[in-house]
């Protein structure tokens, strides 16, 4: 079966107050799946910043981690995406403000703007810690599409590297699938009728997607199918919050345009209202 492995991982790295933690936390998932570290200034070399990012990676260092530091002056999101394709980086990691308010949103941070063009996976960390936080619970989008059994199968993969032991694959139902009007008693009977129906549908696919997953990734990881029906894209996003995930992964719904940004695809809903770190693959 196909799964995205992270072979390279790469991290814009800027001089600010959280640039410990991003690159311990960078550091470290470089070390957990064993992984070529690529670190991106934007931004002129000197002496002094190569210093100061070594000094942060010492502690890695010291454990064989490969890395390369890339200073490259121009465009920000420039940089990174052509950083991204030239030193072949599966995996992206960048900062991301929780709660981020409607016009900033639709204006694009850096971050956001890389997320939507970016052909590598993304990794979106909303509170880097210098002290790692053990990622317990991930929660991953099992919605029936092309991409779902790639998406679930790399879901246990990251479970079996970062070493987790709870996995919860969510189905989103549309309501739109239920299509019954409830205005009495026969009504909401079958509508209670089609929602177990398609309960037991999304059951059934998404157990023979996990039949094909390695067992090696399954072992020691609790996993459970959980169908929640609702707006697509928010209602997963609002799912990961009530659990308190500490992952969700998401596949990308493809490029971006102008007509994403006036009518938001799926994952725009979480992407505005970040309920956790998010991994979105491509």
């Amino acid at each position: 079966m196909k799964y995205h492995e992270f072979n390279t991982i790469g991290i814009g790295v800027a001089f600010s107050p959280n640039l410990k933690a991003n690159i311990y936390e960078a550091s470290r998932l470089a070390i957990f799946f064993e992984s070529r570290l690529v670190l991106i200034h934007v931004g002129d070399r000197s002496n002094e910043k190569t210093e100061i990012i070594k000094s942060h990676l010492m502690p890695f260092i010291d454990r064989e981690l490969d890395y390369e530091i890339l200073f490259v002056p121009g465009d920000p999101v420039s940089v990174i995406l052509d950083s991204v394709e030239r030193e072949n980086i599966d995996l992206l990691l960048l900062g991301a403000l929780q709660r981020e308010k409607f016009l900033q949103f639709y204006i694009g941070t850096i971050a956001r703007k890389i997320t939507r063009k970016a052909s590598c996976a993304v990794l979106l960390h909303i509170n880097p810690s210098v002290q790692r936080v053990p990622c317990k619970h991930i929660v991953v989008n099992g919605m029936k599409s092309d991409k779902s059994a790639e998406t679930i199968a790399s879901a246990f993969y990251v479970a079996y590297k970062l070493g987790t032991d709870r996995l919860t694959i969510v189905e989103e139902i549309s309501q739109d699938e239920v299509a019954v009007k409830v205005e009495d008693d026969k009504s909401l009977r079958k509508s209670a009728l089609i929602r177990d129906k398609l309960r037991r549908r999304e059951s059934n696919r998404v157990k023979k997607i996990i039949q094909e997953v390695p067992q090696l990734f399954k072992k020691g990881v609790a996993v459970t199918s959980q169908p929640i029906f609702g707006r697509r894209g928010y209602s997963i996003g609002h799912y990961a919050e009530l659990v308190r995930a500490d992952l969700l992964i998401l596949s990308a719904p493809g490029k971006s345009g102008l007509r994403d940004r006036i009518f938001p695809h799926d994952n725009e809903y979480i992407l505005k209202e970040l309920p956790t770190d998010v991994l979105i693959l491509p």
